[in-house]
């Protein structure tokens, strides 16, 4: 997938956020959950350091370690 799947997109991506959350992506992850976030079903971490998601209207971002 990658930068040439969101590129194929009906509404190309427009950035991307990265967001640091510490070593708490778990905790951080309940706070963009409740906010209306989804966890994206793409998950390219291989380390877990970092997890992406989309914002409600279906904009990808990432929570970082």
């Amino acid at each position: 997938m990658g930068a040439a799947h969101l590129a194929r997109r009906e509404h190309p991506q427009q950035f991307h956020l990265d967001l640091t959350t510490g070593d708490d992506i778990a905790g951080v992850e309940q706070l963009v959950l409740a906010a209306g976030a989804t966890v994206h079903e793409h998950q390219p971490s291989t380390d877990g350091g970092f997890k992406v998601y989309l914002d409600p209207v279906g904009h990808p971002f990432c929570l970082i370690r």
